[in-house]
């Protein structure tokens, strides 16, 4: 049997959630740049898609805990519905680069300054990485954007918050799967708020339904239970670093399937954002 070394198990972990992400970012910029559904309504289904999912997976364990939920769901479960919301809504005026480019920059940002507030120490190393692979990912995408909309811009931005703070708590809850699920119920009470939006005034077809819930069951639902299950073994400046990959894989995902050109450019940035990365996992 071949045994593999926990860094090469974490390595693998990592990708794959990076991966689902990366899948996320590209069945929404489908759905919303083909106008098969508004954002608002992509949000709703995603996250109540996402719950079903979790609910499933939860109830098909044959030990089910008796235990409350996990202090940081309700936390989490907030965090969680303000980034899908305003992740749908901002991609609505921006394009996909500049749009990744203010996302996974504002996480970065929050994680990192997280850290500095209290004190967390971070190794030289770990700082080089981060700092490094955001270069390469502003490298990848600034030639590409144009000056996005302020609207726009402060939307993604507090998505990137949201999102920072989402795996932040992430770092300290328990139960992977469990926090998860406990997250996406109390997210799914909270589009109770949407209703009345997508009853008015929305647009959506079967196609862009299936998208969404693609995006929830699969990509976001066991995306992020699979990204809880990890955080514990990731430093903060570590956690920061990884999500700056997503845009790699979703430019990769954008060539491979929607038959977009592979750039000298797009090479060398992947090859700097990557390089960054594997420095802040490293251990000293």
């Amino acid at each position: 049997m071949i045994s593999y070394s926990p860094f090469a198990n974490r390595l693998g972990l990592v990708l794959l959630t990076m991966l689902a992400f990366a899948g996320n970012s590209l069945l929404c910029r489908l759905a919303l740049a083909t106008q098969a559904i508004d954002a608002v309504s992509f949000t709703l289904v995603r996250i109540i898609s996402g719950a079903l999912m979790l609910w499933l997976l939860v109830s098909l364990r044959r030990r089910p805990s008796s235990q409350a939920p996990p202090t940081p769901a309700s936390w989490a479960a907030l965090s969680l519905f303000t980034y899908a919301l305003l992740f749908s809504l901002a991609y609505v005026s921006l394009g996909a680069a500049e749009g990744a480019l203010i996302l996974f920059a504002a996480v970065q940002l929050t994680l990192l300054g997280y850290a500095l507030w209290r004190g967390v120490k971070v190794s030289s190393t770990e700082l080089l990485g981060a700092l490094l692979a955001f270069a390469g990912l502003a490298g990848l995408l600034l030639p590409a954007a144009a000056r996005p909309s302020v609207l726009g811009f402060v939307l993604m931005a507090g998505a990137g918050l949201a999102w920072g703070v989402f795996t932040l708590l992430g770092r300290r809850g328990g139960l992977a799967l469990q926090l998860t699920a406990h997250s996406f119920f109390r997210a799914a009470v909270l589009c109770v708020i949407l209703l009345p939006f997508v009853l008015l005034d929305s647009q959506w077809s079967w196609y862009g339904f299936a998208l969404a819930v693609f995006s929830g069951a699969g990509a976001s639902a066991l995306g992020y239970a699979l990204w809880y299950a990890v955080l514990p073994s990731l430093s903060v400046a570590q956690a920061a670093a990884v999500q700056l990959s997503v845009p790699v894989w979703a430019a990769l995902g954008g060539i491979l399937w929607l038959g977009e050109s592979l750039s000298l450019q797009f090479i060398i940035a992947s090859l700097v954002i990557l390089g960054g990365i594997a420095l802040t996992l490293i251990k000293r």
